[in-house]
C-alpha cells in the first residue's frame, strides 16, 4: 500500500509510472455484469438487505460452478457470500479459532492472514516455504512448528504465484485431518492459472473452509463481493457472525456476480493476456540475472530473489520508482525475515506496460 501511494503521487506529478505493484485486474467488471446491475438499478430493484449467507440464486450458481469445474455436488447450504474475501477470511477465522490457537502461515505469504489472526488473539506460527517445495508447505514442514490447530493455505498463491498438485493438497488435508488441524483454503486466484487447473480443497472433504473472490478471476474487486465454502458443522456459526458483523453482501454486488459466471469467454481472455505476460516478466527477471524465481503458475505475480542486486529491496523499489517509474513491492509484507532480498512483480496490466516495464527494470541491472 505504501508503494501504491507512492506510485501514485508520482503519476500525479509526472505521469510516468509503470505499475507492477498492485495485485488486481486491469480490467473492470465483465459486460454482462455490469448489464445485469443496470438492469437492476433501472427496473427500480429495492435492493434491500438478503439474507447473511446470500441470494438464492447466487449461492446456487456457486453450486453448479463446481460441480461444472470440479465435479463436486456442494449443499448450496455450505455456500456463504461474503463481503470479498477479506471479510471471507475474517467470518472462517472467527468461527473456526479461538484466542490462543495456534495457526500456521507460510512464509513467504498475503501478510493479511497475519494481521487478521493476530488482531484476533491467535498465535501465528509462520512456516517458512522456497523453492525445495515448490513454495508450498509440506506435512514434514508443519510437524516440524509444533502443535497446531490450523492452517492457512494459498493456491495459487500470492506472492508467488504457486500452485498446488493434486496430491500435495490431499497430502496436506490428509495431515490435517490426522492431526485435528483446521484447514482454510484461500482459492481467490482460482481460474487463473496457466499451465494446469488448481484443485480445490472442497474435494478433500475434510472440514476444510475455503475461501474464494469476484475479484481476481472475475475482474471485480470493488465490487467486494466473496464467498465461503463450509463444513456442514460451521455454517450456522458463520452465519450468525455475518449477521451480527456485516448484515449481507452488497445486493447490487450479487444481481452482478450471478451474471457474471456467464462471461467465461471475456474473463479466460484475461487469462491469456496475464500468460503473456508472465512470459514477459520471467524472461526479464532472467536478463536481470534473477536465478531463484518462484514458479508464477498461476495468479498474477513473479517473486524473486534480487540479492545480487540489493540486501534492501525497499530501498531498491523506491529506486525503481524514482529512477524508472516502475512500481514494484519489496518482500518485506510477505517474508519478514528474508524479505528484504525478494520483491514480487504483479503483471495484471496490459501487455504493452509490463513489457515497458521490464525493460526499464533489464536496464536498470545492467548498468
Amino acid at each position: 500500500m505504501e508503494v501504491s501511494r507512492a506510485a501514485h503521487e508520482r503519476e500525479l506529478a509526472t505521469g510516468d509510472v509503470l505499475h507492477l505493484e498492485v495485485g488486481q485486474p486491469e480490467t473492470g467488471a465483465p459486460a454482462t455484469a455490469v448489464a445485469a446491475a443496470r438492469a437492476a438499478l433501472d427496473a427500480g430493484a429495492p435492493l434491500g438487505y438478503t439474507n447473511a449467507n446470500g441470494t438464492v440464486e447466487l449461492r446456487g450458481r456457486i453450486v453448479r460452478h463446481y460441480l461444472e469445474t470440479h465435479g463436486l455436488d456442494l449443499d448450496p447450504e455450505q455456500i456463504v457470500i461474503t463481503v470479498g474475501a477479506s471479510i471471507g477470511c475474517v467470518l472462517a477465522f472467527l468461527a473456526a479459532f479461538d484466542p490462543d490457537d495456534r495457526v500456521a502461515v507460510c512464509e513467504p505469504g498475503y501478510p493479511c492472514y497475519r494481521q487478521m489472526l493476530t488482531s484476533l488473539g491467535v498465535e501465528v506460527v509462520p512456516v517458512p516455504i522456497g523453492a525445495a517445495t515448490r513454495y508450498q508447505p509440506t506435512p514434514e514442514l508443519l510437524d516440524a512448528v509444533g502443535p497446531l490447530d490450523g492452517l492457512v493455505l494459498a493456491s495459487p498463491s500470492n506472492p508467488t504465484g504457486s500452485v498446488l498438485m493434486p496430491s500435495e493438497l490431499d497430502a496436506l488435508a490428509e495431515w490435517c485431518d490426522r492431526n485435528d488441524v483446521r484447514l482454510v483454503a484461500d482459492e481467490i486466484y482460482h481460474g487463473i492459472t496457466f499451465d494446469r487447473p488448481a484443485p480445490t480443497a472442497c474435494s478433500t472433504d475434510i472440514g476444510a473452509i475455503v475461501v474464494n473472490s469476484f475479484s481476481k478471476y472475475f475482474s471485480m474487486t470493488g465490487w467486494r463481493l466473496g464467498w465461503l465454502v463450509v463444513p456442514e458443522e460451521l455454517v450456522r456459526p458463520v452465519e450468525l457472525l455475518a449477521q451480527n458483523l456485516v448484515i449481507c453482501a452488497p445486493t447490487i454486488s450479487q444481481v452482478a456476480g450471478l451474471a457474471a459466471f456467464e462471461a467465461t469467454d471475456e474473463l479466460d481472455g484475461h487469462v491469456r493476456r496475464y500468460a503473456t505476460n508472465r512470459d514477459i516478466v520471467v524472461a526479464g527477471l532472467a536478463d536481470m540475472g534473477c536465478a531463484d524465481v518462484a514458479p508464477a503458475e498461476g495468479a498474477f505475480y513473479a517473486y524473486a530473489d534480487v540479492s545480487h542486486l540489493t540486501d534492501d529491496s525497499e530501498e531498491l523499489c523506491g529506486r525503481w520508482l524514482d529512477e524508472l517509474g516502475v512500481a514494484v513491492t519489496p518482500g518485506i509484507d510477505f517474508d519478514p525475515p528474508r524479505g528484504r532480498h525478494t520483491v514480487r512483480l504483479s503483471f495484471s496490466r496490459s501487455t504493452a506496460s509490463v513489457t515497458e516495464a521490464m525493460a526499464r527494470l533489464v536496464d536498470f541491472s545492467r548498468r
